[in-house]
């Protein structure tokens, strides 16, 4: 930042450089940019209202996807492939779940994992991993007293976050 001026600069996601404005609100996330006069903010609504009209993910998918359990976010995706890094709180749990679509695959970067796979509870720690089969009954939880981090990479023909069947559920979503 050099020669700025009355202006709100923020980057949540790449290096961001701005030099010579005056004026100016410059939002940088990992998906999308907003740069523009800090007098036209109030048209900002309309601004996101057609990119999601004109199906922009940025405007209608959020970079971390909050939920009871933690959080995720999408690290990469492909035709066949999502990758995403999930942070689940201390003592959260997913649900009990399977889907007809994907399989995953786990690794834990932080923290340890109890994991439930067609009826057997294991424990995971730092750098151990586990393959969850397509169709397999599963469940991710954190019984620490630090954020779990894991990453997960699924692999089928459809990746989408309706494809789950859930069995059971804390959080009242069966």
């Amino acid at each position: 930042i050099d020669h700025v001026r009355n202006s709100y600069i923020r980057s949540d996601g790449p290096l961001t450089a701005v030099i010579g404005v005056e004026e100016v609100v410059v939002v940088a996330m990992n998906d999308a940019v907003l740069v523009g006069h800090r007098d036209n903010l109030p048209r900002l609504k309309d601004v996101v209202q057609r990119m999601s009209d004109g199906n922009h993910k940025a405007a209608t998918e959020h970079a971390v996807m909050h939920r009871p359990w933690g959080s995720y976010q999408d690290i990469d995706r492909g035709e066949r492939f999502r990758a995403k890094r999930l942070t689940v709180k201390p003592k959260g749990r997913l649900s009990l779940q399977s889907h007809k679509h994907r399989a995953e695959h786990w690794v834990v970067v932080s923290g340890i994992a109890e994991v439930v796979l067609d009826g057997k509870v294991m424990t995971l720690h730092e750098n151990e991993s586990i393959d969850i089969p397509m169709g397999a009954i599963h469940r991710l939880s954190n019984p620490g007293s630090e954020p779990l981090e894991v990453f997960e990479v699924q692999t089928g023909d459809y990746l989408e976050e309706d494809d789950i069947t859930r069995y059971e559920d804390i959080y009242a979503r069966v």
